[in-house]
C-alpha cells in the first residue's frame, strides 16, 4: 500500500533527537513545519542510553532508538538449509564489495540478509565460525589486495563485529503507509531500502554532507589494520551507491552534493535540490558590533570543523591586531573531550589563550553572531551548513572554508578561502576587520541573500509537496509564497512568520 503523504518514517544516524547540531536542526523544522503529517522517528544511536535533547512535538507520535551498540540481538543462527541458504549468500555479499571481479550483486545479498534479519537470526548467523571462515578465504584470494596483507583472525573477528553492528537496521520494520525518508546516506538507509525492496514504501533520500566522504575521513585515524578499514569502507562504498541507485527521490541540500551522487551512480532525474532554511526572525540582523574586534564560531567541538586551523589563524590575527578576541560557542559532544584538550593545548603552545573563550551552548543562537564582528567557518567537511546561514541571517560577515554547498550559500556576500590554510583565513579576517564599511555592506547583502534565497518556509514547503508526490498524490500542487526583502522589514506583515509552525488549513482539505 502506497504512502498516503500524512505519514512519513524519519531515519537518522548519531543526530536527531539524541544530539545537537545542524543535521538536528533541519530535522526539526521539518517536523515542526508539517503539523499536518504525523512522524515516526526512528534513531540509529550508539548504545542506546543516549538522552533525548530535542523536545519532540505531538505529531512525531512514536521515537524508536535503535542502538548499534546496545545488547546483540536475540535469536538464533539458522540450521540445515536455511544455514546453507545464509552462507551462500553472506559468501556472494561478501564478493560483492571485496572482489570487484566476482560481479556479484550487493542489493540482491542485502536483500536475502534484509529477510534474515527481520526473523531475527542474522546477529548470529553472521558470528557463526562458517561465517568467519568464509570471509577469511575471500579475504586471502591470491588476486585480492588484501592477500598481500595477510589478513588475520583477530582482523576477520574484528571487521566480521563491524559488519554485525552495521548491519542491525536490517530488522527494524518501516510502517508500509509511510514514505521512509533517510537524512544521510549510509546505515540510515538500511530499513528504508529493506522497506522499499519488501513492502514497496517510497524512499526519499536527503544528504547534508558525504556520507561516504566523511567515512574515508574518519576511518584515517581508526586504529584498526588495513584490511579491515578496507573490508568497512567497501561495505559503505557499495550502500552508498545502492541507496543512490535505489532511491526513489534525493534530495541534497546543494549542488556540491548533486555532483557527488552523480558520480556515485545517482540518476540526475531523481536528484531535486532542496537548500536548507532559516526563520530570519528568529535571526534579525544582530545590531551594532561589539566594541572590541572579535572573531566569533558556532557549531560543535568536533574534528571535522577544524577549530585547530581557526586557532592557527586567530594566532595570525592576533600579530597585527592584539586585542582580537574568538569566541567559542558550542558543546562538546561526549568522547570529544580530548580535541578540546588539544585545542587548549595549542592555544597555549602558540600565546594566544589569554584571547579565546569557550562559551558552551547558549539557547539563543543568534547572540553568538551578534558577539563577533566577523563570523568564522573552518570546517573541513560540510552540507549547507546552518551557522553560515544563521550568521548571514543576522547581517555578519563571514569567513568560510570551501567545502561541500559554504560558496553556494555564501555568494558573494563573505569570503571564502581553502580549508586548512589558516594563513589564508588570517588574511581574509585581518581585511575585513579593517574595513568597518565592507562589513556593514557584505552583512547587508547576506542577510537579503538569505530572505532571497534560504528561508525555511521555502524549505519546509519544498518537502511538503516532495512527500505528496512520493505519496500518489499528484492532484494537489502546493504553490509556496513568494517572498521578498520586505516580508522581512521591522514590522512582519504576514501572520505565518508570528507563528513559523502556521500551516495552510485550505491546502489541508484539499490534500487530505
Amino acid at each position: 500500500m502506497p504512502g498516503s503523504g500524512r505519514h512519513v518514517t524519519l531515519l537518522t544516524e548519531g543526530t536527531y533527537p539524541h544530539a545537537h547540531g545542524g543535521v538536528s536542526t533541519w530535522c526539526d523544522q521539518l517536523v515542526r513545519g508539517m503539523p499536518e503529517v504525523s512522524f515516526n522517528v526512528v534513531a540509529l544511536t550508539g548504545s542506546g542510553r543516549e538522552p533525548v535533547t530535542w523536545e519532540l512535538p505531538p505529531n512525531a507520535y512514536r521515537h524508536t532508538s535503535v542502538p548499534l551498540w546496545g545488547p546483540r540481538p536475540r535469536g538464533r543462527a539458522p540450521l540445515g538449509t536455511s544455514r546453507r541458504r545464509f552462507l551462500h549468500t553472506y559468501e556472494k555479499f561478501l564478493l560483492s564489495f571485496l572482489d570487484p571481479q566476482a560481479h556479484c550483486d550487493f542489493g540482491t545479498g542485502l536483500r536475502e540478509l534484509a529477510l534474515l534479519a527481520r526473523q531475527g537470526k542474522l546477529s548470529a548467523a553472521l558470528r557463526t565460525e562458517s561465517a568467519l571462515r568464509t570471509l577469511m578465504w575471500i579475504w586471502t584470494m591470491p588476486h585480492l589486495t588484501t592477500a598481500a596483507a595477510r589478513p588475520t583472525v583477530h582482523d576477520a573477528l574484528t571487521a566480521t563485529d563491524l559488519l554485525e553492528h552495521a548491519l542491525r537496521p536490517l530488522g527494524v520494520r518501516i510502517p508500509e503507509d509511510s514514505v521512509a525518508h533517510a537524512v544521510s546516506s549510509g546505515l540510515a538507509t538500511l530499513p528504508a531500502l529493506a522497506a522499499r525492496e519488501l513492502d514497496g514504501v517510497p524512499f526519499l533520500l536527503t544528504e547534508h554532507g558525504i556520507y561516504l566522504r566523511e567515512r574515508y575521513l574518519g576511518y584515517r585515524t581508526e586504529a584498526q589494520r588495513w584490511p579491515v578499514k578496507a573490508f568497512m569502507l567497501g561495505f559503505y562504498r557499495e550502500l552508498n551507491t545502492l541507496g543512490y541507485r535505489k532511491a526513489d527521490l534525493i534530495t541534497p541540500c546543494n549542488q556540491y552534493n548533486r555532483r557527488w551522487e552523480e558520480r556515485g551512480g545517482a540518476p540526475a532525474e531523481r536528484i531535486r535540490t532542496v537548500y536548507n532554511g532559516v526563520d530570519p526572525y528568529a535571526f534579525p540582523h544582530a545590531g551594532p558590533e561589539p566594541a572590541t574586534p572579535t572573531l566569533s564560531w558556532a557549531g560543535r567541538i568536533d574534528p571535522i570543523k577544524d577549530l585547530e586551523t581557526l586557532i592557527r589563524a586567530y594566532a595570525c590575527v592576533r600579530a597585527e591586531l592584539p586585542e582580537t578576541r574568538l569566541r567559542l560557542y558550542g558543546g562538546v559532544p561526549a568522547g570529544g573531550e580530548g580535541y578540546r584538550t588539544r585545542l587548549e593545548k595549542l592555544a597555549a603552545e602558540l600565546g594566544v589563550a589569554d584571547g579565546i573563550s569557550y562559551e558552551g551552548r547558549i539557547s539563543d543562537v543568534a547572540r553568538a553572531y551578534a558577539a563577533g564582528s566577523v563570523v568564522m567557518l573552518s570546517s573541513i567537511s560540510e552540507g549547507f551548513p546552518f551557522s553560515l546561514i544563521e550568521a548571514m541571517s543576522c547581517g555578519r560577515p563571514t569567513v568560510s572554508t570551501d567545502v561541500g554547498g559554504v560558496r553556494e550559500a555564501v555568494g558573494d556576500t563573505g569570503l571564502v578561502v581553502p580549508p586548512r590554510e589558516p594563513e589564508k583565513m588570517a588574511a581574509a579576517a585581518l581585511s575585513l576587520l579593517a574595513d568597518a564599511e565592507r562589513r556593514a555592506e557584505l552583512g547587508r547583502l547576506a542577510r537579503q541573500r538569505v530572505i532571497d534565497r534560504f528561508t525555511l518556509r521555502r524549505s519546509v514547503d519544498g518537502f511538503r509537496q516532495i512527500y505528496l508526490e512520493l505519496a500518489g498524490i499528484d492532484d494537489v500542487v502546493y504553490e509556496p509564497h513568494v517572498e521578498t526583502v520586505a516580508d522581512w522589514t521591522v514590522e512582519l506583515r504576514d501572520p505565518w512568520y508570528r507563528d513559523p509552525w502556521h500551516h495552510d488549513s485550505a491546502l489541508d482539505g484539499a490534500a487530505w
